[in-house]
């Protein structure tokens, strides 16, 4: 038996030295596997006796539930001249409610363990509740206090104001926020509520009222204009019921939102230089009104500018960072919306090396807009389609990625056919949408650096007519900030 087990230690010895010897096959890269399967658990329709619709997706192993109430309400309902009352009215939600102060309030939250947030974006607000399962019943009571009855006190909205014209003076040193901030408003305008910030401007932040807050609110955030999403280790016997307790005695209302101006296309190319003297690099933002969430060319966008420059190893980034050294990263991004939102195309480059940036950003722009190779293909979409059960681990991700569906009318089958979707796009389609929605010849080109470096190198590419701003052009006179009372 000795003799035996001596034999067969040897002959596995053989066997793992030869498999060392030799070594793994490093000759091509690994293919990629399968993209894997999404299938999340069905999607459940209920509504509240007051009409208040309820979303309600069960994923049980632990023990915790996220609860968001979607209103729709944001900064496209703003006041004539009130700009930042949707913003200002979210956030002021947490600042007081029910019976307790700012303090009281944040330290009863704290005490169950939970998150309670509150935000406004340009049409939607949300108030967003993540829990113990063991906590649910007096973290929905919080809840319930912060969406339904906020105290909006006077002494916190000075605060708040102030914080905001702060914010707007530190603005004025941040490139980024100026070049975003002047492109958003060559696309859009002033009027439309894509043109402007949803923070408000001094004029509008310093007229806001406790009034148009509470008018803001009394308005739209009413259970026939919101849409209650539950995730988590839950089930309808045990938390409708919950719900209806602290949400159904919600009165309905009237609201109807008011009617945007219509969005045009950019016409031509044209160059818009802000000038930071000294900057030591060059924002830019390069772009034009791209497309909505709901159009049908959505998956075959996506795989586009994931070649393009949606990616680490996109066209882009690999031009400007890999092969030249201009930047750090440059990617491009279609910013899907209920309404045609903005596609650009992006960088901080060198200042130095502004004009050769901008050739390589136009030669991109206007290759893919010609056939990409089946392995570029290959590469995006499986890029998107293995990255995309990432975006469903916990309750807080499928919340708000049901978020989406509800905003969009989507149907309830949309994530579970995504990754097919994205497998079935076709170099033709690619090519189409590119050549649909990228046009090089009718863009708006923003750049946020120092003139005196960089306007002659720019103007000799003939892009089109610069206008030179300041930063008082873009952001208008710095806020005078009186302190909170």
């Amino acid at each position: 038996m000795k003799r035996t087990f001596l034999w067969v230690v040897c002959l596995l010895a053989l066997v793992a030295l030869t498999a060392f010897g030799q070594g793994p096959d490093r000759s091509a890269p690994p293919k990629p596997g399968a993209p894997p399967t999404l299938s999340l658990p069905p999607i459940q329709h209920f509504t509240l006796k007051n009409g208040l619709p309820v979303v309600l997706v069960e994923k049980h192993g632990v023990p915790v539930v996220q609860v968001n109430l979607l209103v729709r309400a944001g900064s496209a309902m703003d006041p004539a001249g009130k700009r930042g009352v949707a913003s200002l009215t979210a956030t002021m939600m947490m600042e007081g409610a029910g019976t307790r102060g700012a303090l009281a309030l944040a330290d009863a939250i704290d005490y169950l363990g939970a998150t309670v947030s509150a935000s406004a974006g340009q049409h939607e607000m949300a108030v967003r509740l993540h829990t113990p399962v063991a906590r649910l019943d007096s973290a929905l009571a919080l809840f319930a206090d912060v969406a339904l009855r906020p105290q909006f006190p006077a002494v916190e909205l000075d605060r708040k104001r102030a914080e905001r014209l702060t914010g707007l003076i530190q603005w004025r040193d941040e490139p980024r926020i100026l070049c975003s901030v002047a492109f958003n408003r060559a696309l859009y305008g002033d009027v439309h509520t894509y043109g402007v910030p949803v923070t408000g401007d001094e004029r509008s932040l310093k007229a806001i009222t406790v009034s148009d807050l509470r008018a803001f609110h009394g308005m739209y955030v009413r259970p026939n204009n919101a849409t209650l999403i539950v995730v988590g280790d839950v089930t309808p016997r045990n938390v409708l019921a919950k719900l209806e307790k602290v949400l159904g005695t919600w009165a309905r209302g009237s609201s109807a939102p008011p009617p945007l101006p219509p969005i045009e296309q950019v016409k031509a190319r044209s160059v818009i230089l802000v000038d930071k003297p000294g900057a030591a690099q060059t924002v830019i933002r390069i772009g034009r009104v791209g497309v909505p969430r709901t159009t049908e060319d959505f998956a075959s966008i996506v795989v586009m500018n994931t070649i393009l420059g949606g990616s680490f190893t996109s066209r882009l980034n690999n031009n400007l960072r890999e092969q030249k050294g201009y930047t750090y990263g440059a990617g491009s991004a279609f910013d899907f919306r209920p309404l045609p939102g903005p596609f650009v195309a992006s960088s901080s480059v060198q200042t130095a090396v502004t004009a050769e940036a901008l050739t390589e950003f136009f030669r991109e722009l206007q290759n893919i807009r010609e056939p990409v190779t089946e392995e570029e293909l290959e590469r995006a979409k499986n890029y998107v389609a293995l990255s995309y059960p990432a975006d469903f681990q916990t309750v807080r991700d499928i919340g708000f990625q049901i978020e989406e569906l509800v905003t969009y009318r989507l149907p309830d089958d949309t994530f579970n056919r995504y990754i097919s979707t994205i497998l079935a796009v076709t170099r033709s389609d690619v090519e189409r949408v590119a050549n649909k929605t990228i046009d090089p010849a009718a863009v708006v080109v923003v750049l946020v650096g120092d003139r005196k470096v960089i306007e002659a190198p720019v103007a000799a590419l003939g892009l089109g007519p610069i206008e030179v701003r300041s930063v008082d052009d873009v952001l208008g006179k710095a806020p005078v900030v009186e302190p909170a009372r």
